[in-house]
């Protein structure tokens, strides 16, 4: 089966597959999954809030018609991806330890905080608000993970063989992939940004590229990422190529002793400058100064934003 188009909605992918793709794919703007089996589904991930994870899940009810979801799988703990939880109503929450120990770290009320409030910068807001101004962050109570793991977990869904694999710390504390090996499928979480610059939250970058290394051990022929249009491994192989060159770039900034900020700034990104929201670069190094640097003094999400903000408007 062709590689469905990036547009708004839910696409068959064939061997009882779905995935839920949201264009164009920038800040909160997610993907989805579903693997249908005999009797029985399984959901990946559900949406930044409550409206867009009801109107998926309205979408789905005709292949989950004779098989109801009754695992929902969490790739992490950003809110993109399982603020929606607890419309999955009666389905066991499945999600890496860490994960779990992560999901409520970063609530719904301090996004909706960050998107009224005054933060002091009038760059700030105008950033924040354009992230995430579009999602309604209010009347959402995250449910948890029900059932954790480390490293790998082994479903059967309705006959239907899945493989969680944890490949986490790298874009959170606790990546998990989806595998689905009858179907050469995966669906990747944030592991993929495809189209959109990737964002190094926890780090180490060492440990994202060997998760796409991973993928690409898999063999698999379709790639569903966190955000972006469904891909194969090629498109995997350029994000690779991306957070090799940010490892590289930043360490020798950080050897010559450059401020991070002014780090970011000097980087040449070559061909990912076209990429979307090209500013993460902005994180992405202070990831890379946190690893040469494991004394160095945590920055906050707040001063990360002010950054990319910065970053945006130079």
């Amino acid at each position: 089966m062709p590689r469905p188009p990036f547009t708004q909605g839910l696409h068959e992918l064939g061997d009882g597959l779905y995935a839920w793709l949201q264009p164009n794919g920038g800040w909160g703007w997610s993907n989805a999954g579903l693997v249908r089996g005999d009797g029985a589904s399984l959901l990946v991930d559900t949406l930044f809030d409550l409206r867009l994870t009801q109107a998926m899940l309205d979408a789905m009810a005709g292949p989950t018609a004779g098989s109801p979801v009754t695992t929902l799988v969490n790739t992490h703990a950003n809110g993109d991806h399982c603020y929606g939880n607890s419309l999955v109503a009666g389905a066991e929450i499945v999600a890496s330890r860490a994960t779990a120990d992560e999901i409520g770290e970063v609530s719904p009320r301090m996004l909706h905080a960050m998107v009224t409030n005054d933060l002091g910068d009038d760059a700030l807001n105008d950033y924040v608000r354009a992230a995430f101004g579009s999602f309604d962050f209010e009347g959402i109570d995250v449910a948890p993970p029900t059932r954790t793991f480390e490293a790998r977990l082994d479903l059967d869904v309705a006959g239907t063989a899945v493989e969680l694999l944890e490949v986490g710390p790298a874009h959170t504390k606790g990546d998990v992939i989806v595998h689905v090996p009858s179907a050469r499928t995966v669906f990747t979480g944030d592991i993929c940004f495809i189209g959109g610059t990737p964002i190094v939250w926890t780090g180490p970058v060492a440990n994202w590229v060997a998760a796409c290394d991973r993928i690409e051990a898999l063999g698999v022929d379709t790639v569903v990422p966190g955000h972006g249009p469904v891909c194969g491994l090629d498109e995997v192989r350029d994000l690779r190529g991306y957070l090799v060159h940010v490892e590289a770039e930043a360490g020798a900034c950080f050897e010559a002793g450059m401020d991070a900020e002014e780090a970011a700034r000097a980087i040449d990104l070559g061909p990912y400058a076209r990429w979307g929201e090209p500013e993460r670069i902005a994180v992405n190094v202070e990831a890379v100064y946190r690893e040469r640097d494991p004394a160095r003094r945590s920055v906050d999400a707040r001063t990360l934003f002010g950054r990319m903000a910065r970053w945006a408007l130079s």
